[in-house]
């Protein structure tokens, strides 16, 4: 049995390699059977909007968009409200499957049993 994984990002294009690896864990994670739920937060966010994790690229990397629809595919994924406040992002702007949530839920989710937290 696996336990819950919460991955936070707090980095985009401008720190390519943690940006990367967060999405690729939390990705892995979820095709391994791990219960994930992805924090999208700072610059990240905006790679809740359609179309930006298309204009990311990392040589020799799996590619961003397929790594998010890995991870939307049976996880969650969620944008810090905050972040999303401070860049105009919306509900109605962010990709079909993408929530927009605060501080509280994203505590709950980390205070659960068993969870496994990791913060890039």
């Amino acid at each position: 049995m696996t336990r819950p994984l919460v991955v936070k990002v707090t980095c985009g294009s401008e720190d390519p390699e943690r940006c990367n690896q967060a999405f690729t864990v939390a990705a892995m994670a979820e095709t391994a059977g791990a219960e994930v739920s992805l924090w999208l937060t700072g610059e990240a966010a905006w790679f809740s909007l359609p179309g930006r994790a298309d204009e990311f690229s990392l040589p020799k990397a799996t590619p961003l968009q397929a790594l998010l629809a890995a991870i939307l595919a049976g996880g969650t994924v969620t944008v810090c409200a905050q972040c999303a406040a401070r860049r105009e992002i919306g509900e109605d702007d962010v990709i079909e499957g993408i929530r927009i949530a605060g501080a509280a839920v994203f505590a709950e989710e980390i205070l659960r049993d068993d969870v496994q937290a990791l913060v890039y």
